[in-house]
């Protein structure tokens, strides 16, 4: 097995051993982004040289006799929204175009000083808006499944480069599914931890409330490595939660789910659903109960309004923070040509810096805050939010996790709902309750849709720092499931 092939927990028991370098696992990276990214487009930004320099420090500190932690000298892509001090960081908005920032987001520090070896940044939907990677700024990301299919959104990037062996690791960011959604469509793992469980200081901020970083992984132990590595309390994001990493690697390894009492959604399935979505779901629901799990049927009723409750409060909160692109300070600056007043380059700054579904956003977001619209939309929806939260405790009252299907569908193909915004929004059905109770959520893959042959993803939701249920449970489906496949989903997708 080639070394991108391997796991991350792999290589880094190589590197560890001395038996390769991290210098030479760095390369074999480089060398395959190299070969696919015409193909895909994951990657926004990627320096050979920076690269190779974090692979040495890492190699001369384990020369000097360092104890390193198990992911060091592991190569890693970085979503673009995550600021970085030695690399350009857009969040795929041109608005941003070739800003370097003065410091590193606390992720990416912690991932600096866990010995990874961040190999770039990844392409997203600008400012993590969407749901297919077609809004970025820079060009759509590919899935590497089907390349005429969305990778997913926002994080789709990310996704597509773990998917296409271009990376074992990366990081997203959760707003109402950005990871999951992404994680289901390509045939990989990908984790919302529990909201304030990671730092969201120095992650350019879409929804201030809802924004959650997390892993993405070609199996369950490595995304619980990843978690373990960046998450914990941060003073610098006071939104952090002050409470211990919940133990998600020892989850991981421990597998087991007898005993484990797990609910089904019953909002989370029927008409709008793929068929082979759903058949597979119901299959991972019976190898469940054929390991000892119990299972029961969960109504959370106020899940049916968790879209529209989203598409008020993520919106008024993205204009909130996008008022600071203002062209006073850095970024783009357009008009200032000594003519026009500092509102008149404001205005032509933004037309131009900002893509359409992000003008979109802000739009609706202004409208639902406004005077006298502000109770009516802005102000229901947040009652919504609570509902929505009272359903999450009355159900986990009665079972451990639950479970549903992660997206409606399989990956769409490209344009398919580029002038249908609704449609675009619909892939989040069944992601967003957990980001507005701020509970932890992970998406594995339970098989392939019969009618395309595309990767379909199990969610597990668990209440609030209660991540280690979601690897414990997702790390039995996956063991269970590649022993029945012979190996891992991701085994099965075309070659690039």
């Amino acid at each position: 097995m080639s070394l991108i092939h391997k796991s991350a927990a792999d290589l880094g028991a190589l590197i560890a051993s001395g038996e390769v370098s991290a210098v030479e696992v760095a390369q074999a990276h480089l060398d395959r982004i190299a070969a696919v990214e015409p193909q895909v487009n994951a990657f926004l930004h990627v320096d050979a040289e920076t690269t190779l320099e974090q692979a040495r420090v890492v190699d001369a500190r384990r020369a000097a006799g360092e104890d390193l932690g198990p992911l060091a000298g592991v190569p890693i892509a970085h979503k673009d929204v995550f600021t970085t001090k030695d690399m350009p960081t857009t969040a795929g908005s041109k608005i941003l175009e070739g800003w370097r920032p003065p410091y590193d987001a606390t992720v990416t520090r912690r991932l600096r000083e866990a010995g990874l070896v961040i190999l770039g940044k990844t392409n997203l939907d600008e400012f993590a808006m969407g749901s297919s990677t077609e809004n970025s700024a820079y060009g759509t990301t590919h899935n590497p499944w089907d390349l005429s299919r969305i990778p997913g959104g926002s994080s789709g990037g990310s996704s597509a480069a773990v998917a296409a062996y271009e990376a074992p690791l990366s990081t997203g960011t959760d707003t109402g599914g950005s990871i999951r959604q992404p994680a289901a469509v390509t045939g990989i793992v990908g984790m919302k931890p529990t909201y304030g469980g990671s730092s969201r200081y120095g992650v350019i901020a879409f929804a201030s409330s809802l924004d959650t970083p997390g892993p993405f992984a070609r199996n369950v132990m490595d995304a619980a490595l990843l978690h373990e590595a960046f998450s914990g309390h941060d003073v610098m994001d006071s939104t952090s939660v002050d409470a211990p990493v919940p133990s998600v690697v020892e989850a991981a390894r421990n597998a087991d789910v007898a005993g484990l009492r797990i609910g089904v959604v019953k909002e989370f399935g029927g008409d709008g659903y793929q068929p082979g979505v759903l058949a597979r779901f119901h299959e991972t629901v019976e190898l469940l109960e054929s390991m000892g799990a119990k299972v029961f049927e969960v109504s959370c009723p106020s899940f049916d309004v968790a879209l529209p409750a989203y598409y008020l409060i993520a919106p008024s909160e993205c204009s909130s923070n996008l008022a600071r692109f203002d062209a006073m300070r850095y970024g783009l600056r357009v008009g200032d040509d000594g003519t026009r007043s500092a509102e008149e380059v404001m205005a032509l700054t933004r037309a131009q810096g900002f893509g359409p579904e992000v003008k979109r956003r802000i739009i609706l977001g202004t409208y639902a805050l406004s005077s006298g619209y502000y109770d009516a939309y802005y102000g229901q929806a947040q009652k919504v939010r609570t509902l929505i939260a009272r359903d999450f405790e009355a159900a986990f009252q009665q079972v451990d996790v639950l479970i549903s299907p992660t997206t409606p569908t399989t990956a769409f193909a490209i344009g398919e709902r580029a002038d249908d915004p609704l449609a675009m929004y619909l892939a989040d059905l069944c992601t967003i309750p957990a980001n507005l109770a701020g509970n932890a959520a992970i998406s594995v893959p339970c098989g392939l849709a019969d009618e395309d042959g595309l990767p379909v993803g199990l969610q597990i939701m668990a209440p609030v720092l209660g991540d280690d249920r979601c690897y414990r449970v997702g790390a039995a489906v996956e063991k269970a499931l590649e022993a029945r496949w012979g190996g891992s989903l991701l085994s099965k997708a075309p070659a690039l």
